[in-house]
């Protein structure tokens, strides 16, 4: 199993958080993950770490799916991949209405149709081939009718590191994971909880994987997780239990919440529904103390080595390869100390 860091969104104080990956890195981290949401972009982030770091790898976590044009998309991806000497991995999502129209005023609508497009632009760019798509979302170049009509199918000027850039797919619908399965190298799980997930997800990777190119190779499945090597107190998990709270009862509108409808499938209808009106009702704090304790233990990756042992072969049993960890000690050295723990767990026979 991979040891990744998943990074929050940090303003002022990447310059440390940097300093820290380096550590991470040293420590045994193999992979860095940057998001983005409507925080800074991830891009230059990443740039930055690709600087700082000499061996782990590099991915977004995740670059918007309409925030930038495909072809962009894949550009950015080649130069990241470039600057990094071949260590990143283009981690994509949809979002959703509220970041998308409310953010960069863009009518959201067909994640499915356009992420299935965008990926195979992208693998065109990064092949160098004379760009030419004629999709229902995207048409390169514009057919005659439609702008000055000078566009010409053109290609990538630079030579990519690689061809074939490893694309990551963050999804929670039954839709999107097929999707993810069926194209990406690997799949980002949020708030997978390995004991309920099994009849959540189990039909739409059997689905995905069955239509599976085999040269995309086993799918990395990667979860983000809080983590820590201590006892799991109120007080640890209690930045994990607001985030929750935050995701299933605001980070969507009521009628459309991918997070809240994820706590449903798990089979909290009634929970998920409580926790959405004391949100939107500006109770956070009771919003919070709603989350289910079994969702907040399923989550999250907090205890003595035994209990980290118990957690890493729950998920392993799923078929998570990746494990995305916060670090949530309290200072720096105590940080870097449970990481270079967990790589010694992983490594363990």
């Amino acid at each position: 199993m991979r040891l990744g860091i998943q990074l929050g969104y940090h303003g002022s104080g990447f310059a440390a958080a940097a300093d820290e990956v380096a550590e991470y890195e040293s420590a045994g981290a193999e992979l860095v993950v940057v998001p983005e949401a409507y925080s800074f972009d991830a891009v230059s982030r990443l740039g930055f770490l690709a600087a700082r770091t000499r061996r782990m790898g590099l991915m977004s976590g995740v670059m918007q799916l309409q925030t930038r044009t495909p072809t962009l998309t894949a550009m950015t991806a080649a130069g990241l991949d470039h600057v990094s000497g071949g260590r990143f991995t283009l981690g994509l999502g949809a979002s959703g209405p509220q970041v998308i129209e409310g953010f960069h005023g863009i009518a959201f609508g067909s994640p499915l149709g356009r992420m299935r497009e965008t990926v195979a632009i992208c693998r065109a760019v990064w092949r160098r081939e004379p760009l030419r798509y004629d999709g229902k979302h995207h048409r390169i170049p514009l057919p005659p009718g439609e702008g000055t009509g000078l566009g010409k199918p053109l290609k990538l000027i630079n030579h990519p590191v690689r061809d074939r850039i490893p694309i990551m797919l963050a999804a929670m619908g039954p839709r999107n994971v097929a999707l993810a399965a069926e194209i990406a190298e690997g799949w980002q799980a949020l708030f997978l909880d390995p004991h309920a997930a099994a009849p959540v997800y189990a039909a739409a990777l059997r689905e995905g994987l069955s239509r599976r190119d085999p040269s995309l190779g086993p799918l990395d499945i990667s979860v983000p997780l809080p983590f820590a090597i201590a006892d799991p107190t109120p007080e640890l998990l209690a930045g994990h239990r607001a985030q929750l709270a935050l995701y299933f009862g605001g980070m969507g509108a009521r009628t459309r919440n991918f997070s809240n409808d994820l706590l449903r499938r798990y089979g909290y209808p009634g929970e998920a529904a409580l926790i959405q009106d004391l949100f939107l009702a500006g109770r956070r704090a009771e919003a919070a103390g709603a989350v289910p304790d079994a969702v907040l233990t399923g989550t999250s990756l907090v205890g003595p080595p035994s209990v980290i042992r118990d957690r890493l072969a729950a998920l392993a049993a799923f078929g998570v390869t990746t494990v995305l960890v916060s670090p949530l000690a309290a200072t720096r050295a105590e940080r870097v100390k449970d990481v270079a723990t967990l790589r010694a767990v992983l490594d363990e026979p």
